[in-house]
């Protein structure tokens, strides 16, 4: 019984880490701050979980998450540059 609700509470979880990632523009490791779990967990969530759920969701979901994995060493570099600059 409890493999049940186990099963089921994932795949909402799934559902909702991709509609929150595509609604907000938001990259992993926002989703796992909102959600309160780990970066690997949104990611295996996104990546495998999702695909076997919602297949077209899952692209729509990897589209955003593509786009700021090509940005991440911009918005790095200026994360830094905005720290020295306080200093």
């Amino acid at each position: 019984m409890q493999g049940i609700f186990l099963k089921e509470y994932i795949e909402e979880r799934v559902l909702l880490i991709a509609h929150y990632i595509i609604d907000n523009n938001a990259t992993v490791r926002q989703a796992a701050k909102h959600f309160g779990i780990s970066k690997s967990t949104v990611h295996k969530d996104t990546t495998e979980r999702l695909e076997q759920l919602n297949p077209a969701l899952a692209q729509s979901a990897r589209k955003v998450l593509n786009v700021n994995k090509s940005q991440r060493h911009i918005r790095g570099g200026m994360a830094t540059k905005e720290k020295y600059l306080h200093k």
